[in-house]
């Protein structure tokens, strides 16, 4: 109740509309708190969460390999996060490495090769058995004109649902979860949940931790996602905002983070 309290309190003092579900996983009593669960927000680079688990869907089914290869074409170039639109076309990359920097680096032309890769069809599919029952996705990224108009949106609780699955395995070999949850883990934008987590270098002797984690943002808009490894206990964290400035959506990430982590090791 402490921390329901804890993170009611950091909620309703935060600037903007939020979303937000906390739930311990494997823990049949385990915390879920949740706010606005059901509200769809854009899902900025979140979307490219459940394309990760697609791919890794498609290289299960058997349609391709893991280690296969996809050449980059000039037609693939897009701007915006991530480096490989400065780079030359026909450089070929491993599906791996596409999932890699499409997850840590949010790399925008990585998430439309995967896209071209895996379709539509297979992501809706993908999302429907993650639990994302109110989310869809819609069109790529960084595409303009945009062909299809609609934005890609998800809910706190459809991605809370969606890192249970990707924890549980439901639907996935062990080797595609661990690889799924070890891309996450090498995440570089940590300004978000993990900001005000104890530092590798100055723990004070607190417990240490990993956090899998996703963020995604644009004018107005602050996500972040993820899973909470500490003290042998995990949590799936999903906060979403919008109508709200970076700084203090940040900070309100950062509160949150925080209070899960003091509540893990408490």
């Amino acid at each position: 109740m402490e921390l329901e309290k804890r993170l009611s309190k950091i909620v309703q003092e935060a600037a903007g509309t939020w979303g937000v579900v906390v739930k311990e996983l494997g823990v049949p009593q385990g915390i879920c708190f949740e706010h606005q669960p059901d509200e769809l927000f854009i899902a900025e680079s979140v979307i490219k969460v459940p394309i990760m688990a697609a791919v890794y869907a498609a290289c299960e089914q058997g349609k391709a390999r893991i280690e296969d290869q996809l050449p980059l074409r000039k037609e693939d170039l897009v701007g915006g996060s991530g480096f490989l639109y400065a780079l030359s076309p026909g450089l070929k990359l491993s599906i791996r490495d596409l999932v890699t920097l499409m997850i840590i680096q949010s790399d925008n032309t990585a998430t439309n090769m995967l896209i071209d890769f895996v379709g539509k069809e297979l992501i809706d599919q993908t999302m429907r058995e993650l639990g994302m029952e109110r989310s869809y996705y819609s069109r790529k990224v960084m595409i303009y004109p945009q062909d299809v108009t609609a934005n890609n949106m998800i809910t706190a609780g459809d991605v809370a649902r969606m890192l249970e699955h990707i924890v549980s395995g439901s639907g996935f070999s062990r080797t595609a979860r661990t690889e799924m949850i070890a891309i996450m883990n090498k995440q570089q934008v940590l300004n978000g949940l993990p900001s005000q987590l104890p530092s590798a270098s100055n723990q004070d002797g607190l417990p240490g931790w990993e956090l899998a984690c996703k963020s995604g943002w644009d004018t107005g808009r602050q996500h972040d996602v993820g899973i909470l490894f500490v003290e042998g206990r995990q949590f799936a964290i999903a906060a979403l905002s919008q109508d709200v400035t970076p700084e203090a959506a940040l900070h309100t990430l950062g509160l949150l983070g925080r209070a899960v982590y003091d509540y893990a090791v408490a």
